[in-house]
Parts: C-alpha cells; sequence; structure tokens
C-alpha cells in the first residue's frame, strides 16, 4: 500500500477525486460553524456543557458538534440513518419493498427515493420538536431572540434544508469522490474532535492532573484497541461452494471452487449506536425530570460507571448484532441462491441443510463479532473510570473511524489496481502490434 500511495498523485483521476472529497468535506464543515437564524449560540454551548453523557450528546457526536451551537447542520446525517435502517427493517414485513430490494439495480434506486423522501419528513418532525423545545426554554432561557410561528417556522426549513444538503454532499462524494460519502461525513465529524481531546490531555499532564506513564500507557492501549478493531473487521469466515460442470451453448464451463464469505462484525457499528441511544434516553429524562424516585434510579442503576449499566449496554450490543445480521444475511435464501447456481457445500445437502449449516456458522461468527464489539465499547469507559481521565475517543466512534478509514483505503486500493491492470493491458496490445 505505501508503494501505492506514492503513486496516487500520478494518476490524475483518483487524485481530483481525493480532492474532490476534501473540498466538499470542507464544506460540510464550514456549514457547521453557521448558527441558525434567531438563535443565542452561547446559551446552547453552555446548555450542552451540562449534558455530556446523554443523548444530545452522542447526537452531538454525529452532528460534529453542530449541535452544540445549533447551526444549520444541527440534524446532522442521523435522518438520513434513521430513514434508511427503517426501510431495511420494512423490506422484512411489507412485500412490495421485499420485490423492490430483489429487483437488482432500479429496486435499489426506487428505494433511496423513498429513503429520501423519509429522511425529508424525519428532518421536518425532528426540528419542529427542537423549535418548540427551544421556545420552551429547555435548551437554556434565552436561546431564542424572537419566539413565535416565524422563528418556528424559519427554524424547521432551516434545519430540514441543511439535511437535505448533507445528504446530497454525502451522495456527491459517493459517486464523484472517493469513499462512502455518507460514511465519511460521520467520520469527519468525529475525528474533528481529535485535536481538541489531544490538546486537553497535555493540559492536564502538563499541569500534573495526570501522569506522563499514564499517557504513555494510555497512546498504547489506543494504539492496541486499533490494531484489534482493523483486524476482527477484516476477518472472515469463508465457506467453501463447489460450482458444478455446466454446459452452455457449444461450450462447457468448468466447475470450480468459489467462496460465500461471512464478515464476523457483519452488523457494523449499528449495534453500539442503537445501545448506547436506548440507555442514554433514561438519562436524558433525568435531566428534565424533578421526580426525585426516578432520579435516584437512574443514578443508582443506570450510571455509566455503574456494574448494571455495563451489563444491560453488553446485553444490548449482543442482541442488536444478533438482531440487525438477521436483516442483513437470510441463510435460507443464501441456500436457494447456491442451490439454483448449481453449486452446493462440500459434505453439505443443498437445501434445508444447507441454510441449517451456513445458520449455525453465522450464529458462532456473530457471537465473536458481538463480544469485541462489547469489549471495544466497555473497556474505553472503563478504563476512562480506572484513571480518573474523560476520554475522548469512545468505542463506537472508534469502529466508526476504523471501519470507514479501511474502506475508503479500499477502494484507493481498487483505483491503483485497476489502473495498473489498465497499463498492462495497453502496454500488452502496443507489444501486440510491434511484434506484427
Amino acid at each position: 500500500m505505501i508503494g501505492g500511495v506514492q503513486n496516487i498523485g500520478r494518476i490524475t483521476e483518483l487524485r481530483q477525486r481525493i480532492l474532490f472529497t476534501f473540498a466538499m468535506l470542507a464544506v460540510y464543515r464550514l456549514g457547521t460553524y453557521i448558527v441558525t437564524p434567531g438563535i443565542d449560540a452561547s446559551v446552547i454551548r453552555s446548555f450542552f456543557e451540562q449534558m455530556a453523557g446523554t443523548v444530545f450528546g452522542l447526537f452531538s457526536l454525529f452532528s460534529g458538534g453542530a449541535l452544540e451551537q445549533l447551526s444549520i447542520f444541527s440534524l446532522g446525517i442521523m435522518p438520513y440513518i434513521s430513514a434508511s435502517i427503517i426501510f431495511q427493517l420494512l423490506t422484512l414485513v411489507v412485500p412490495h419493498l421485499e420485490a423492490l430490494k430483489k429487483e437488482g439495480e432500479l429496486g435499489r434506486k426506487k428505494l433511496n427515493q423513498y429513503t429520501r423522501y423519509a429522511t425529508i419528513g424525519l428532518s421536518m418532525f425532528q426540528s419542529s420538536l427542537i423549535a418548540m423545545a427551544l421556545e420552551r426554554g429547555q435548551f437554556g432561557e434565552g436561546a431564542v431572540l424572537e419566539p413565535g410561528w416565524n422563528f418556528r417556522l424559519m427554524c424547521m426549513i432551516t434545519l430540514t434544508s441543511g439535511t437535505a444538503f448533507i445528504m446530497w454532499l454525502g451522495e456527491q462524494i459517493t459517486e464523484r469522490g472517493i469513499g462512502n460519502g455518507i460514511s465519511l461525513v460521520i467520520f469527519a465529524g468525529i475525528i474533528i474532535s481529535i485535536p481538541s481531546a489531544l490538546g486537553q490531555l497535555f493540559q492536564l499532564v502538563r499541569t500534573d492532573q495526570f501522569t506522563l506513564l499514564g499517557t504513555l500507557f494510555l497512546f498504547a492501549f489506543s494504539i492496541l484497541v486499533v490494531g484489534l478493531v482493523v483486524v476482527v473487521e477484516r476477518g472472515q469466515r469463508r465457506i467453501p461452494i463447489q460450482h458444478a460442470r455446466r454446459v452452455v451453448g457449444r461450450r462447457v464451463m468448468q466447475g470450480g471452487m468459489s467462496y460465500f464469505p461471512l464478515r464476523v462484525n457483519t452488523a457494523g457499528v449499528i449495534p453500539a449506536i442503537f445501545a448506547s441511544s436506548l440507555l442514554m434516553f433514561p438519562l436524558t429524562i433525568g435531566q428534565f425530570t424533578e421526580v426525585p424516585a426516578v432520579q435516584t434510579f437512574i443514578t443508582d442503576y443506570l450510571n455509566p460507571a455503574s456494574i448494571v449499566y455495563q451489563v444491560v449496554y453488553i446485553g444490548l450490543i449482543i442482541f442488536f448484532c444478533y438482531f440487525y445480521t438477521a436483516i442483513m444475511i437470510d441463510p435460507s435464501d443464501v441456500a436457494e441462491n447456491i442451490k439454483k447456481s448449481g453449486a452446493y457445500i462440500p459434505g453439505i445437502r443443498p437445501g434445508k441443510k444447507t441454510a441449517e449449516y451456513i445458520d449455525r456458522i453465522l450464529t458462532r461468527v456473530t457471537l465473536v463479532g458481538a463480544v469485541y464489539m462489547s469489549l471495544v465499547c466497555v473497556l474505553p469507559t472503563l478504563l476512562a473510570l480506572r484513571f480518573d481521565v474523560p476520554f475522548y475517543f469512545g468505542g463506537t466512534a472508534l469502529l466508526i473511524v476504523v471501519g470507514v478509514g479501511l474502506d475508503t483505503i479500499a477502494q484507493i486500493e481498487a483505483h491503483l489496481v485497476s489502473r495498473q491492470y489498465e497499463g498492462f493491458v495497453r502496454g500488452a496490445r502496443i507489444r501486440g502490434r510491434l511484434g506484427r
């Protein structure tokens, strides 16, 4: 890969794609500093300083800090992600959507169109709730300069337009840039906070609030965790598939061996996001309620420092890993497709036995992925509590950053390999002409 990186600048198309990606991400970051009209940003910032560890902190993470000052990109890309997940779930229960999913490229475009419409609807709904909460003073007194319907409509239109623009920006990066645009938008919002977090850590070391040995241990531990994430994210369990010999017209197609890969972490980062969201909602309710019993229960049992919280968190991650994997991969469909292609798994009967075999392997692989994700998400919190230092880069953010980084590098390598192959073919043609 190091040798390939040196050739990036020599390939015009790849260089243009990378520059285009950086330009679009710069536009996104610029928009996070444009405050929504009619808002006192200082009041919003002071409110979010008091809401660390709640669901607002999670939303702020995925908005790249835009929510902390209620910029035009405050909703971020979360409405689009929510709409995508909703439609993935609906394909299991709505026959029309399931049929579209099986139609190939045309059906995928139709589902993407429905997802965009749902994103706009969710954005309008969420922005209306934010506007009403601002007027009621739930984000701090004096946050709205001139309350009324004019402000509500302006807030709804502004925030919804911001989300629609981010969605368009991500699609442009995917088509004309490098990597997955939506993932890179989230990636940019997370890594932008790393320099300030490192600066605060060095400030603690300089003022003797944290030891130099502890800092070195943190960096070593971070490198170890990142290495673990890279190894597991690239890990696969490959199921061998034997293809029988086929006759196509007058040609005899020889059978061969291929593999059906099952990723160790098929569900990606979705389980961690779902689990964090569910557990942060009670903490957020505790910030607004004045009932002593509710506050006591949340403090004793749903505090991130408590054992109960960590056990429930791990249980939710494991549950969502199996749940989302079941949505992504249906062993019966895989077995049916293998059977239709005239292939089979060596030693396994086609049909039901093949589906049971794939399901058994998928269950074991998913368990490994669920345990891995639980460790990555829980260890940073335990480490922060043990050393009494705020851990600025949690497990969910780490999974997103490493996963997106690996996908982007893979796409860059694919462009480099394709260019080398085209150069090889062009050279072979030239040599053939000269030989004549």
